[in-house]
């Protein structure tokens, strides 16, 4: 049963992998330059993607920016590794470079901007009167805080010099954004706070949002391009791959074993702990043998110190809780993106006997949840789930089995 979560889980990657989903996306070469601007988890395979189906009589260049240990060899645009969840200078220098260069675009030109996940804090160029510590900072708490993706990037948007439209608005010539997903309702302007997609968001709803969640402003906000301006004529952004494709393509594996999926959905949303409350509620309800799939994103409320762990482990070590070994079930969540918030694993599983075995080991479950050190709790049980960076991101998979009736 542990392999088939698994494999299940890596359905999904394959059905998001921008080596395949991205080359029939791309469009002819223009009469002038092309420039590729890339940011986000997935940017070096996009890159990568790219430069392997461009003509080879054709210009091509671009900078691809992406998170450490998430880049490729690549040879006509140039790859830069940078902080991710929380930015670095590494990134700050790599966005003003690409602003820069972006710039320098004439109307015959393209600006190919290959948009992922992560894009975000991989963009970290702060708007006037916003000091790179300030935005650190702020990132930092709202990680912590519970604030949604969206609500976070409201605010990223407003202390920016290149998100919220802004790298769209820089460039004078045509701009294509192919985009990878990774946020429910797969908004353009949402995923990596949306570099070329205008922004419907205000100052006011950024400051609101820090306001509820007692964080204090970080200086001068920066208003964004808003829907309707002139600046996006000349602007298309398309998605191109999504979770619901993945978790498709997870069902299709369950189905092949003569397990009925049952597919809740790519916008499951909320604290990771009242997200598994609710999973284990339809569980006790569901006849088995079937599988229960689902995405989205689940949020985490660091209270005290940081623990270790991301929003997938945490929902499976609130999940365990809740089944307290019921038989036959079985459970993974992993991030798509190979990496669950700050550790090296993309997840973990859990199985009826996952309490046992802990309180065989001196581990008191509810402790490690209150810790928020998920990660800490399956590491010891040996049920992470370790593969590394996928380089691609369309946000987490969940499935739950029930083997019995």
């Amino acid at each position: 049963m542990r392999e088939l979560l698994q494999a299940s889980w890596r359905a999904a990657v394959a059905a998001a992998d921008p080596l395949q989903i991205l080359p029939p996306h791309l469009p002819q070469p223009p009469r002038g330059r092309t420039f590729v601007a890339a940011a986000g988890k997935a940017a070096a395979s996009m890159a990568l993607a790219t430069e392997r189906t461009w003509p080879k009589n054709r210009d091509l260049e671009g900078l691809a920016i992406t998170r450490y240990r998430h880049g490729l060899p690549t040879r006509r645009i140039r790859v830069v590794e940078a902080g991710h969840p929380v930015p670095d200078e590494a990134g700050e220098a790599a966005a003003r470079e690409l602003l820069d260069r972006v710039r320098t675009l004439g109307e015959d030109d393209l600006l190919l901007a290959l948009i992922s996940g992560g894009g975000s804090s991989l963009l970290p160029l702060p708007a006037p009167g916003v000091a790179m510590s300030d935005l650190k900072t702020v990132t930092g708490q709202l990680l912590r805080s519970g604030a949604s993706i969206q609500e976070i990037n409201t605010v990223r948007k407003h202390l920016s010099a290149i998100l919220g439209g802004r790298l769209a608005a820089a460039s004078r010539a045509r701009v294509l954004a192919l985009i990878i997903s990774d946020v429910t309702g797969d908004d353009p302007s949402d995923i990596a706070s949306g570099p070329c997609a205008p922004d419907p968001t205000t100052c006011d709803d950024a400051r609101a949002i820090l306001l509820r969640y007692g964080i204090a402003p970080p200086g001068a906000f920066s208003e964004s391009p808003k829907p309707g301006d002139p600046a996006f004529a000349k602007a298309e952004n398309r998605v191109v791959a999504t979770a619901r494709r993945s978790l498709e393509a997870g069902c299709e594996v369950f189905r092949a074993r003569g397990i009925e999926p049952v597919n809740l959905g790519d916008r499951i949303t909320g604290e990771a702990r009242e997200v598994a409350a609710g999973m284990a509620a339809r569980v006790r309800t569901t006849r088995g043998p079937a599988a229960l799939i689902s995405g989205g994103e689940c949020t985490v409320t660091v209270r005290g110190a940081a623990g270790r762990g991301g929003r997938c482990a945490e929902f499976l070590l609130a999940l365990a809780i809740e089944l307290d070994g019921m038989p036959g079930a079985y459970a993974i969540a992993a991030d798509t993106d190979g990496i669950d918030g700050t550790e090296d694993n993309a997840g973990a599983l859990i199985a009826p006997d996952t309490l046992a075995r802990a309180r065989a080991a001196g581990l008191d479950a509810r402790a490690f949840l209150e810790a928020n050190d998920s990660y800490g709790f399956f590491s010891a049980l040996g049920d992470l789930v370790v593969t590394g960076p996928t380089r691609t991101n369309v946000n987490d998979y969940r499935a739950i089995v029930m083997s019995r009736g």
